[in-house]
């Protein structure tokens, strides 16, 4: 017999890739090999990676990097995670630090409660936050410093924004205002001498008009430096702490909110010297950052060749069925081809080696973006972890939670557009009627969050009591809206998002015991009844017949 070879040989690679045939006439047993070796290779294609081991001997070495990589990038991840937690806790401590030091009588938790209510609590609060800045070398127990620039050290701002003309007479129900804002500015440079005893308007020369003020704004910069660090072997970083204190009359209710808001920046340090092993220990973390960095790039690498395999096994599947049977996939099986485990764990690997980067940047004080590596290496890590799923898939005993999920994932989809519908409508209705009397409704943000936990069965007595009783329409009308949406939500929307996943679940674990549905490409690799240790799957018994790579049109089948 002719080789099949040797028989499609004159076929052009450079045609269409999805029509295609014969420029030279086959004979019937050379088309029923070729056709069983494409069964052939699809149920390879498919085989577990235990199978596949069988068939060709061919080891899963992208079984074998997701386990390494689960455990490299776990480690990176609780490292650098430990690493930031010092970070997190200092800019959290300093926060707390600075209200103590420049907001008088400030207790612990008290932030929108604390407020003053007479213009000389306002002057005492202004004027002592002036003060404990010039004096801060000699209060403050952390390594706080002034700012420099060019030498000298940085202002401290006060600023007053007020109405740029206005007469206001409640007695009489009468105003004239002008309602542009006016910023005036007071510079203080930390070298000027105050007594924190006789310090008043007089010194700075410095009044307000609180009929006419809005706010009052403290600015300054300080930075600090990070020694925590170094008893766990990394290298402290400089930070800039840009302070604003606000005074909030923009109500003028006779309660002037202050407030304290703290910009942090994270720099390297210019000049620095460590003595002992610090530097020893942060080469040792970076060569294991590029050791991850090249473990991600190997599992890219062999799944990007996997979807790219599959992609082209799928033309020549489809490219057969079109030429033997004259008929067209369903999209569902062509589907099958592109495995989303893969592209999961590719943009895993992607986001791996990005984060591994940051990561090696921030240890070497290049970079401080801490936020973004934290977010890069978080979200790889986590899918990661939903990677490893796949290869317990090829279990049955673990498969059914994969296969409810796939299964109920359009159903719940389009269930879920629903339900947000009504949800949508008791989130606007909720802002706009009980937003002016109930602390949670008053912004869309925050109605979202108390609905959800409603669902959730959290919160419902504190939600009933906190709504005030003004107004009695109102107040009528929150019971409604509530136990409406409590009734709706648990008892119907959330019973029937239940129904939807059970009964999903119950049809697959019948379809698990009795079979599931087969699908033309699922019948068509049946067909091949050879078992993975036969030996025919071994790449010497392939062809290296490339099917239906050439011209258009149907050519002759006997």
């Amino acid at each position: 017999m002719e080789n099949p070879e040797v028989a499609v040989s004159s076929c052009s690679a450079h045609n269409d890739e999805n029509l295609c045939s014969y420029r030279r006439h086959l004979s019937v047993s050379q088309e029923g090999l070729l056709e069983d070796q494409l069964r052939r290779k699809l149920k390879f294609f498919f085989m577990n990676p235990c199978e596949k081991f069988w068939a060709r001997g061919r080891k899963p070495w992208k079984l074998g990097i997701q386990l390494l990589k689960i455990a490299m990038v776990t480690i990176q991840l609780v490292v650098f995670g430990l690493s930031n937690q010092m970070v997190v806790a200092f800019k959290e401590e300093n926060t707390v630090a600075f209200k103590h030091l420049f907001l008088k009588g400030y207790m612990d938790r008290m932030d929108d409660t604390y407020a003053v209510y007479t213009q000389t609590d306002v002057y005492d609060q202004i004027f002592f936050a002036i003060n404990q800045y010039l004096q801060l070398p000699n209060v403050s127990v952390g390594n706080h410093a002034y700012e420099k620039r060019g030498g000298e050290e940085t202002a401290l701002a006060v600023c007053q924004q007020f109405y740029k003309r206005g007469t206001i007479c409640p007695g009489n129900d009468t105003f004239d205002i002008d309602p542009e804002i006016v910023t005036d500015c007071l510079y203080i440079e930390p070298v000027t001498p105050l007594d924190n005893t006789t310090v008043g308007k007089h010194n700075l020369n410095f009044t307000l008009d609180f009929h006419r003020l809005v706010t009052v704004q403290l600015m300054f910069n300080l930075k600090a430096i990070n020694l925590q660090t170094v008893r766990h072997h990394e290298l402290p970083d400089c930070y800039d702490f840009t302070l604003t204190i606000v005074f909030d009359n923009k109500a003028h209710s006779g309660r002037i909110k202050i407030s304290l808001d703290n910009d942090i920046a994270i720099r390297e340090c210019k000049d620095w010297h460590v003595s002992g092993s610090i530097q020893k220990n942060t080469h040792y973390m970076m060569i294991f950052d590029a050791f991850v960095i090249l473990t991600c790039l190997a599992s890219l690498i062999l799944c990007t060749r996997s979807v790219v395999k599959g992609i082209r096994l799928q033309r020549e599947f489809v490219s057969f069925f079109l030429y033997y049977y004259k008929k067209e996939v369903s999209l569902s099986d062509q589907m099958e081809f592109v495995n989303g485990w893969y592209i999961l764990i590719m943009v895993s690997d992607v986001l791996t080696i990005v984060g591994s980067t940051l990561k090696m940047e921030i240890q070497a004080k290049s970079l401080t973006s801490y936020d973004v590596c934290s977010i890069l290496l978080g979200t790889s890590t986590m899918l990661v972890w939903l990677g490893v799923i796949r290869y317990l898939g090829f279990f049955q005993k673990y498969n059914l939670l994969i296969l409810t999920l796939r299964a109920a994932l359009p159903n719940v989809m389009r269930f879920c557009c629903c339900a947000a519908m009504i949800y949508l409508g008791y989130c606007f209705c909720g802002w706009i009627v009980l937003g002016p009397y109930h602390v949670k409704f008053r912004s869309l943000n925050m109605v979202s969050e108390c609905l959800f936990s409603l669902i959730n069965g959290d919160d419902m007595f504190a939600t009933f009591a906190k709504m005030q009783q003004k107004s009695y329409l109102v107040w009528l009308f929150s019971r409604i809206y509530l136990y409406s949406f409590i009734s709706l939500f648990i008892y119907m929307v959330l019973s029937l998002f239940i129904a939807l996943i059970t009964d999903t679940y119950e049809t697959v674990k019948h379809y698990q015991q009795d079979g599931f549905p087969e699908t033309e490409l699922q019948r068509f690799i049946s067909q091949c009844k050879d078992l993975p240790n036969s030996g025919r799957y071994r790449l010497e018994d392939e062809s290296s017949v490339s099917l239906f790579c050439c011209c258009n049109g149907p050519s002759e089948h006997t």
